[in-house]
């Protein structure tokens, strides 16, 4: 029997109007069910489990926006009026910059590239300058996390430069979205993005044999090579598309985990059918508890459903930060259906999440109560010592010594990631001993829920002078990604007659040696 959870408004996949839409339980299924008046009616799985997705749900924390929208709120419906605009619930957390629509692959579920495009995008530095600043000019909370992206970043010869200008306005972390095939074959490029101030390669990574992963198969472990000799943090991120990988998640956490001293974490990304995707929702479409699932059959449940948490539970953490800060800060307010995420210990070569030895929910409502007794403190600054001392002497209270992973001394470092003092030396040293695993279910026209893109903390900059939400981005690039950058593009003629290259030349193409 079906039961109506909540209303929303959706996408109709044919003509991209919006129309009404319910989210609804049917046997332990969420579906996302809409009604276009002209072409009829359309149903998708939402989340695969409901007992999960109302478990979610407990997580959900509503965010307080932006004080300077870069659009007006208009009559136009959302998510036709981004901006970001009044209506936009989220800051923004991690900010994608586009460098170049070019690209060395051609991969078959890729969002975009110039070839089928018919034009090269690829902003000036002045232009990317100014992009930057109406990220750090955002309020409250300026953006202090940048993702280059493309295309493939690395095909800018000056990408370098474009680093240096993101550490020079100030952002603390900066991250490359990369096949990883020119660093493969160049560790001094490598070196030289790692001495620019990229933190961390955000690496494709669809499995661990050929037939799962023929794009980058054999440039990977050349690419941890380079990487491991200069620093360079690697989170690696397949796309999983049910009946192509979804055999090999637990082996790519394995993976992680054998190269944990540079890998920092996995971040899996369920297919969203948009770009050149087929339209098979049948075929393709797996969702965050199906993903959980086959993690949890492939480690032998050493990770299992419920050890994942949805990412806005960690505005608990936030808000703590805040209030012994006392001003506003970064916190992940989006929907608790678009990602989850945990951390796992890798001891005797065994993975252990963080759930297994720390109470996390009993720690969240501790972080409550110290919150509400610094915001409710007429002296804050005696009130947030307190609650320091406090948390410094409880927190082994939620911590299971016996069930720790040696060496860990998790008692050592939160109290000193909560201080202002040695608080990144500490969030270093964690990170360093832990493999982040994590997913974010982007959506596509079939499952997309304006309540989710409303919240969205994943945004894009545009050279217009706005800032998108992914999922407004990617889904409707008509309206948002492919006019702009048409806009500011030139015709692929006119860049090769400019750089005396055909864009041909970029396309990689591996040379196979019958004895490897």
């Amino acid at each position: 029997m079906e039961e109506v959870l909540r209303e929303t408004l959706s996408l109709c996949p044919k003509c991209h109007s919006i129309i009404p839409a319910k989210v609804v339980e049917e046997e332990n299924v969420i579906y996302l069910k809409k009604r276009c008046a002209e072409h009829g009616e359309f149903r998708d799985v939402y989340w695969s489990d409901a007992k999960y997705y109302r478990w979610a749900q407990r997580f959900f924390v509503e965010g307080r926006g932006v004080e300077n929208p870069n659009t007006k709120d208009s009559l136009l419906p959302c998510p036709y009026n981004c901006g970001l605009c009044p209506r936009h619930r989220s800051h923004t957390a991690l900010a994608n910059l586009v460098v170049t629509n070019r690209c060395n692959l051609a991969c078959w579920y890729c969002f975009f590239y110039s070839e089928r495009a018919g034009y090269v995008y690829e902003p000036t530095l002045e232009q990317i300058e100014s992009m930057l600043r109406l990220l750090r000019e955002e309020k409250p909370v300026r953006c202090n996390a940048i993702q280059l992206t493309g295309g493939e970043p690395t095909l800018r010869d000056d990408l370098v430069d474009i680093i240096k200008l993101c550490k020079r306005l100030g952002f603390d972390h900066v991250q490359l979205n990369t096949n990883g095939i020119k660093l493969a074959r160049d560790a001094e490029l490598t070196r030289r993005i790692r001495e620019a101030g990229t933190n961390t390669l955000y690496l494709s990574f669809d499995g661990v044999t050929k037939k799962t992963n023929p794009k980058n198969h054999e440039e990977v472990p050349k690419v941890i090579e380079n990487c491991r000799k200069c620093g360079l943090g690697i989170v690696l991120v397949p796309t999983v598309i049910k009946s192509v990988n979804d055999h090999e998640l637990g082996a790519i956490i394995r993976y992680a985990a054998e190269n944990v001293d540079i890998v920092r974490g996995v971040n899996f990304q369920p297919v969203s059918l948009v770009g050149s995707m087929p339209r098979e929702v049948g075929r393709f479409r797996i969702t965050i508890p199906e993903v959980l699932e086959r993690i949890e059959e492939q480690t032998n449940g050493e990770l299992t459903k419920y050890d994942f948490y949805p990412v806005p539970s960690v505005a608990t953490i936030s808000h703590f930060i805040e209030a012994l800060k006392g001003r506003r800060t970064y916190e992940f307010t989006c929907s608790p259906w678009c990602g989850v995420a945990t951390y796992v210990f890798v001891s005797d070569g065994k993975l252990v999440p963080i759930t297994r030895f720390v109470d996390v929910e009993g720690f969240f409502e501790y972080l409550k109560e110290l919150t509400s007794e610094i915001e409710k403190a007429r002296f804050k600054r005696l009130a947030r010592l307190k609650a320091l001392v406090k948390l410094a002497k409880n927190f082994s209270k939620f911590v299971d010594k016996a069930k720790e992973p040696k060496g860990l001394e998790l008692e050592r470092l939160l109290p000193k990631i909560f201080a202002r003092r040695g608080k990144y030396r500490a969030l270093g040293e964690f990170h360093h001993k832990t493999l982040f695993i994590g997913m974010m279910h982007f959506m596509d026209e079939y499952n997309y829920d304006v309540a989710r893109v409303q919240r969205c903390v994943i945004h894009y900059v545009m050279p217009d002078g706005r800032i998108v939400p992914f999922c407004s981005f990617n889904v409707i690039p008509h309206f948002y990604r492919d006019l702009v950058q048409k806009r500011f593009a030139i015709p692929i003629e006119e860049w090769e007659k400019k750089t005396g290259r055909k864009l041909a030349e970029d396309i990689y193409r591996r040379i196979e040696h019958s004895n490897d």
